[in-house]
């Protein structure tokens, strides 16, 4: 019975990673074909490419599966190699930051030299991650199975489709937005080695070529299949993104997922919905598996009284930034938006939050993730329509499933409407 699972899970597999392929290369942007080729023109040296990455992870993923080694390890020793190679990749990053070092000092006149014992290390534990990665990614992927589970998001207890995602390098994402309104109406993959320099050169050529408002921004995942996460030690984080975009897998399959590019209210209600989910379940597997690394709770004490408030409130503050310069666009004063933006970059930046710009393109990428109030979506409606939907649902799983079958903001808006 096990190995006909393994099977249809196999087969699944395979399915749907033609249906994610079709679904990315067949996208509808909100650009004309003409701007579309136009903006590809300047971009095409530095976009990443997605066939060959899929193909490579998808055969690491069925050879892990082929041997089966998670599955033949106690759920203690499962849990200790997590933790295990969460500490190689920190000490990776360490020497990484190390090697830096001696190539930035000035005072070191042969830094190949002098890190010559340092670079053969690193050499040695990247082979050891390479090693390792496969059998951590499997470990991670069985236990958030099993959490799906409980929650009644499988079919037969399997995840359709199954969890499969592959840590790596992600690609940066060129987000493109019309400078009289805040809408993402183009995002397009770049390699994730762009330097900052390259980055900004890149956004001045698009925003002079189409009079567009454009940024470069860095994404934590992509619901491909398999998934791509970034590399991190941060086991809560790496949780919530592995749960995130399987969200974003499941809702493929059903009319949210496959609408995503359809509007910017259905591409917010997809990201706030597997925001939403990616937190829950990503918690319920630290509680399950990985307890001593579940956040604490800030302490109560009856004899405290209320706490000040923060000198610095970042998403109240973002918040006020967004209302404004929707106000400012709703009137037709792009100009006077995009000073105001700048002002209140630096504002920001004074508060300690380097925001490198802040512009059409940020609010248009950052105010999709609404799973919190407030923050870049501003007063968009969308976001606090999904928060209503989870509250008013009986559990997650009710929740992903009904807002899973939704195409158009109006399903939302109505369902929470006729809750109340």
């Amino acid at each position: 019975m096990k190995r006909l699972w393994s099977i249809i899970r196999r087969l699944t597999a395979l399915i749907f990673w033609f249906l994610a392929c079709t679904l990315l290369l067949s996208r509808s942007d909100i650009f004309t074909h003409g701007q579309l080729e136009q903006a590809r023109t300047i971009t095409r040296p530095v976009e990443f490419e997605y066939s060959s990455w899929i193909m490579d992870a998808l055969l690491v993923k069925l050879g892990q599966q082929s041997l089966g080694g998670a599955s033949y390890l106690p759920q203690g020793t499962r849990s200790k190699t997590v933790v295990e190679y969460l500490n190689l990749v920190r000490d990776i990053q360490k020497a990484e930051a190390q090697l830096n070092d001696i190539f930035a000092d000035p005072n070191i006149t042969d830094p190949r030299a002098a890190s010559t014992s340092l670079r053969d290390e690193l050499d040695r534990l990247y082979s050891e991650r390479a090693r390792q990665a496969p059998l951590v990614e499997s470990i991670l992927q069985s236990q958030l199975s099993n959490i799906l589970a409980e929650t009644d998001l499988t079919v037969g207890g399997q995840p359709i489709p199954p969890i499969l995602y592959h840590s790596t390098p992600v690609p940066l994402a060129l987000i493109v937005s019309p400078r009289d309104v805040i809408r993402q109406d183009l995002d397009i993959s770049l390699i994730p080695e762009l330097t900052v320099d390259q980055q900004v050169a890149l956004e001045e050529r698009m925003d002079t070529a189409l009079n567009v408002s454009s940024l470069v921004v860095p994404v934590g995942g992509l619901g491909l299949y398999p998934t791509m996460v970034m590399q991190t030690t941060d086991l809560n984080w790496l949780a919530e993104v592995v749960a995130h975009e399987w969200i974003h897998n499941y809702l493929t399959l059903r009319p949210l997922g496959y609408n995503y590019y359809s509007s910017p209210e259905l591409r917010t209600m997809n990201e706030t919905a597997a925001s939403i989910a990616g937190k829950e379940l990503g918690r319920m597997l630290i509680e399950r598996y990985y307890p001593e690394f579940l956040p604490s709770p800030p302490p109560v004490s009856e004899e405290e009284t209320p706490s000040e408030p923060p000198a610095f409130d970042f998403r109240k503050e973002m918040h006020t930034t967004r209302v404004t310069v929707d106000q400012f666009l709703s009137e037709g004063k792009v100009k006077e938006a995009e000073a105001y933006m700048e002002e209140r970059r630096q504002f920001f930046w004074e508060h300690g939050y380097h925001l490198r710009k802040l512009n059409q393109a940020y609010f248009a990428f950052y105010g999709a993730y609404a799973d919190v109030p407030g923050g870049a979506a501003g007063e968009d409606p969308v976001g606090a329509a999904v928060r209503a939907l989870r509250t008013q649902s009986n559990s997650l799983s009710e929740f992903i499933k009904r807002i899973s079958w939704m195409y158009t903001f109006k399903q939302l808006q109505d369902t929470v409407r006729q809750a109340k």
